[in-house]
């Protein structure tokens, strides 16, 4: 056992706040509504973005791909770099304010440049449009995550609890979205810029530790019994590349994390196969999906519990096992009622998944680097896997169908927690990094300088 997991383990700390105290903080409302405006327009941009494209900006199939592919893409050049660079801000807004900058100008973008860049050349509307939509959504996600996951630890509440404000607001987007669309379908972009000038005011209004303060150190873990603070280097990310378990980390998330994303791309069309009641069946759908984001909400409340109980790999584990039964589920049985329990079944993994990732990056490895870890060891890693997944499924289901396409995923997913589980080294018994007490003192045992890996015993 290392010196760092010693000192972390007998530096117990005062403990998270309860669930009800957080609801008297102000951060945790602060925080919560940031969660909530910036997935407000995460979910509407990704349930309209396919059929705008299709219908008012008349881009072919082919190239509505090439644009997710440039998202995806985006990110994987922009999500280590971004790391990085919020490591080194610590509390400093200033990369979360260039998403959000970039997303008030949401509106005017798809109003007066994409279009016009469409009519004349498709192919480049769609490398324009995926570079500005990942600024704001599939690379601006892991600024938003890490700095609020870091908030969440300065002001001591439990990062599940704060998280579900997202998952209210994908639920309400969706039902508030659908009649926005009938309204005006160039309406969900106005609706983003919104969104986007709002979640500026909370940004703005948000208090953080500075430096020197006894919850700046406890969230960004520097020494505050120590003159020179120290600061992220690119040696410190090579050993952190160089980790048995953020390599094992980083194969789970390439391989479940990108297939859940690519599992859901096309399921509405699998379903709409073989939904056998009245209506539309996008419209029954679309119903569902609501009903398993709310689910999806309540559940995260208890999350970190269940986790902090089980341990954030087994809770990874877990995960995985969900999303494995549920993608070959699909593939065996294909009754609507059968279908409609399948997708629920996503209300219990997600968080799963997001409590689960960062409880074992911020118990595992250095928390000065949480923001790195992060963006490389999960959105890295996912997003290559959807380069990879999406190509090779989306030609598996035209080639052998839907249904054994699904089995076939369902033993990628099996593989890849089995490697990962041999290399991910388990933190039951390791503590979550100690939050500054509630009268802003430091942790009762500041430990030496961490080393990247706080390895379990």
């Amino acid at each position: 056992m290392s010196t760092t997991t010693t000192a972390r383990q007998e530096q117990t700390g005062p403990a998270r706040s309860g669930a009800v105290a957080s609801l008297k903080q102000t951060a945790f409302w602060n925080v919560g509504g940031l969660f909530f405006f910036y997935f407000a327009i995460w979910q509407l941009v990704f349930t309209f973005l396919g059929p705008w494209l299709e219908e008012q900006a008349g881009m072919t199939s082919g190239n509505i791909g090439l644009l997710n592919s440039v998202m995806a893409l985006t990110a994987l050049c922009l999500q280590p770099f971004y790391g990085f660079v919020q490591d080194r801000l610590g509390f400093r807004k200033h990369l979360f304010a260039v998403v959000v900058l970039v997303g008030a100008f949401m509106g005017p973008f798809f109003a007066f440049v994409f279009v016009p860049i469409v009519n004349l050349d498709q192919v480049l509307g769609a490398v324009v449009g995926g570079i500005y939509l990942s600024l704001v959504l599939n690379s601006g996600v892991g600024v938003v995550e890490a700095f609020n996951e870091r908030a969440a630890r300065a002001h001591r509440f439990e990062y599940g609890h704060v998280r579900l404000f997202g998952s209210v607001a994908g639920a309400t987007a969706s039902l508030v979205g659908g009649f926005i669309w009938a309204a005006n379908p160039d309406n969900v972009w106005w609706v983003g810029t919104f969104s986007a000038l709002v979640l500026g005011v909370l940004l703005f209004t948000l208090r953080t530790p500075r430096p020197g303060d006894a919850a700046y150190d406890a969230a960004v873990g520097d020494d505050p019994a120590g003159p020179d603070r120290p600061r992220v280097t690119t040696a410190t990310v090579r050993r952190l590349l160089r980790d048995r378990s953020f390599v094992g980390f980083m194969v789970l998330m390439f391989g479940t994390a990108a297939l859940y994303d690519v599992f859901d791309q096309q399921y509405a069309i699998y379903f709409a196969d073989f939904f056998s009641g009245a209506g539309d069946p996008q419209v029954f759908f679309s119903r569902v999906v609501f009903v398993q984001i709310l689910l999806e909400a309540l559940v995260m409340v208890a999350m970190p519990f269940l986790i902090n109980k089980i341990g954030a790999k087994r809770g990874l584990q877990l995960y995985a096992l969900v999303l494995m039964v549920r993608v070959v589920g699909s593939a065996l049985f294909t009754s609507t009622e059968l279908l409609v329990l399948w997708r629920l079944l996503a209300a219990l993994e997600m968080p799963l998944m997001l409590v689960s990732v960062w409880k074992y990056l911020t118990r595992m490895f250095d928390v000065r680097i949480s923001a790195t870890a992060y963006m490389i060891g999960f959105n890295t890693a996912k997003q290559i896997g959807v380069v990879v997944f999406s190509w090779v499924f989306g030609m598996s289901y035209d080639a052998i169908g839907f249904s054994h396409s699904y089995l076939i995923m369902g033993a990628v997913i099996l593989a890849v927690t089995a490697m990962a589980g041999l290399l991910m080294r388990d933190d039951r018994g390791i503590e979550d990094p100690a939050p500054a007490a509630p009268d802003g003192s430091a942790p009762d045992a500041p430990g030496p300088d961490p080393a990247v890996t706080r390895s379990a015993p």
